[in-house]
């Protein structure tokens, strides 16, 4: 039976072979696993060593950084004179111009002094509720405390990060760095508050981990409303890490160390509670390369020793190299893109991890193609916007010097009226082409109305007179740019034209309860109380208006709309008229100055 005897001999060689593997291999995968578990151990234990000694030295700077702020916020606080300053400021009292010298010579010059010597401070400012002559870089009106992104909240006191310096325009400060302030208010027995102190420091003073560009390590903060703060590189897997971290250690009550893998990766993870404003600063650093290295070694010495114990065992090596035969072209793979060649394809075909990790390297440099795209393209939008906007400013240019060069011809052939008229024509073409926000001072509001009657007078016969009665402190109001207009407009066109006599066009204002009021009044034609109630229903969006002519109140909608889109749905117009006597607009808004200190044109 010579074939079952063939049968039984490749049976037993089979089992000779697996007897002697298991014999010689198992003593060898026992001490090897041993030896690179402790090798592993080393590495984790090394790591969290490091991050340990990291997580101290940055409460270390963290403690310096709030007692510097602290101690900055006290000594400001507690200066007489600077108290008596804001006091006299909330009582209303002006010093006078040689007491406010005095006072910067010597006060502020010694507070600025204290900043500037040290070295941890960005600044320190002292906000007045008062109104104050600003002193700069230390005392500014509470007004311009709007200015910056904190200040929007009910209570703006306490810790605040991550915020940017838009104190001032960015054309006269950097508003680059990222800032972390305490606001503290300063408060009067009998006054309650007179001022506030924000005492500022940049991010990367106060939490310099957050900036290092250490590779494979990394640091955010994450304040009490869940905000993550970073440094210039927002840092990743940032979800991945704080879910960690939750299902280690639960509640962050004291300093943690931890160990885990995520997503393939080894990470050391610090999480270290700041309990003088709340939060939790995280540092992370990757050990996946050092960790990888260990397994790579380990794998190596058993391939090595399987490889010398079983040379009879050819299979066995042919299996290991198609194994790792994936493993090398992804390697491969890996160098041409490190060589900038981002059209590579990872071979991502079979089963296993290495399939996986092909996949997830082919939608790794899809996302950087993409985002390279995305950045280009985010650059030419940018450069063409620049250039249009040069453009839109070369036309501009272009039509007030033609409108001067006209102007010096009617001069020259004294042609004076000709010349006044083509310098109102500028006035109004500059200010409606200037590029401001959507709100505007009261006082270039007017400017521009006396240029467009001087326009108007040109076309009629018959003159209309602009007569104004404004407090001069209301001449700051904050308007809707070109509201006025419209209402002229319609108080010379529907009202003055049809009576076509030498009138008036009335606008005063005054100021009632934190309200301001403007009425604009002509002594025209007036309407009947059915087109007066027709035009309110129009303005408040009860009818449709009536095609585009003339008097359909699409004007006076329009201002409508705009001054509750700025100011709320309290504020708005007010049409009065009586037939052949006079036509009234009242508009109400809230008492305000222009913020920023907008100047007249």
């Amino acid at each position: 039976m010579p074939g079952g005897a063939h049968k039984r001999r490749l049976k037993l060689n089979h089992r000779f072979t697996l007897v002697i593997l298991a014999f010689t291999m198992i003593p060898i995968i026992v001490m090897s696993a041993v030896l690179f578990y402790n090798r592993e151990q080393d590495v984790i234990e090394e790591s969290h060593s490091y991050m340990e000694y990291k997580m101290e030295r940055d409460a270390a700077q963290l403690s310096t950084g709030i007692d510097s702020l602290n101690m900055s916020t006290r000594f400001f606080g507690s200066d007489e004179e600077l108290l008596s300053f804001l006091r006299n400021a909330s009582d209303g009292i002006v010093p006078d111009a040689r007491s406010l010298v005095d006072f910067y010579d010597t006060k502020i010059a010694e507070l600025e002094r204290m900043v500037n010597n040290n070295p941890l401070l960005y600044s320190v400012r002292v906000y007045s509720v008062g109104d104050v002559q600003e002193m700069m870089p230390i005392l500014y009106s509470k007004s311009r405390m709007s200015k910056l992104s904190w200040a929007g909240g009910e209570d703006v006191t306490g810790w605040h990060f991550g915020y940017i310096d838009t104190l001032f325009s960015s054309l006269t400060t950097k508003q680059e760095k990222k800032l972390a302030a305490l606001v503290t208010e300063v408060s009067d027995y009998s006054r309650g508050t007179i001022g506030y102190i924000e005492a500022v420091m940049p991010m990367e003073t106060l939490f310099p981990s957050l900036y290092e560009e250490i590779p494979g390590e990394w640091s955010f903060y994450v304040d009490t409303e869940g905000t993550l703060h970073y440094g210039d590189i927002q840092p990743a897997q940032t979800e991945e890490v704080l879910s960690a971290v939750a299902e280690e250690a639960g509640t962050i009550d004291a300093p943690k160390v931890i160990y885990r893998k995520l997503g393939g990766n080894f990470y050391t993870i610090t999480a270290y509670p700041v309990r003088t404003f709340g939060g939790v600063l995280y540092g992370v650093q990757d050990v996946t390369e050092d960790v990888r290295e260990v397994y790579n070694r380990r794998n190596q010495y058993v391939v090595f020793m399987a490889i010398m114990l079983v040379l009879v065992a050819l299979m066995i090596d042919g299996i290991v190299r198609r194994m790792l035969r994936q493993l090398y072209s992804i390697l491969q793979d890996i160098h041409r893109v490190q060589k900038g060649d981002l059209n590579v394809r990872v071979d991502a075909s079979g089963q296993d991890e290495m399939a996986e990790l092909g996949s997830q390297l082919n939608t790794m440099l899809d996302r950087i193609r993409s985002l390279m795209e995305e950045n280009i393209q985010r650059e030419v939008l940018v450069k063409n916007s620049e250039i249009r906007s040069l453009q839109n400013q070369i036309n501009a240019h272009f039509i007030y010097n033609v409108l001067e060069s006209i102007k010096m011809m009617a001069e020259i052939d004294e042609e004076y009226e000709i010349s006044d008229s083509i310098t109102a024509l500028g006035k109004l073409l500059r200010y409606s082409m200037r590029w401001i926000s959507g709100n505007a001072v009261l006082r270039d509001e007017l400017e521009y109305i006396r240029n467009y009657l001087t326009l108007i007078n040109l076309r009629y016969d018959f003159e209309v007179i602009l007569s104004v009665n404004l407090p001069e402190e209301l001449l700051d109001q904050e308007i809707p740019k070109m509201s006025l207009q419209p209402i002229v407009e319609n108080a010379v066109l529907h009202g003055i034209e049809p009576v076509a006599e030498d009138t008036t066009v009335y606008i005063k204002g005054w100021e009632r309860d934190g309200e301001f009021v403007i009425e604009v009044t002509d002594s025209g034609r007036g309407m009947t109380p059915e087109e007066l109630e027709h035009l309110r229903e129009g303005i408040r969006g009860k009818v449709q208006p009536a095609g585009g002519g003339k008097g359909n109140g699409i004007g006076l909608k329009n201002v409508e709309d705009r001054i509750q889109l700025s100011f709320g749905k309290q504020y708005g117009l007010e049409i009065y008229s009586e037939y052949g006597k006079y036509t009234k607009v009242a508009i109400h808004l809230p008492r305000q100055k222009a913020e920023g200190g907008r100047q007249s044109t």
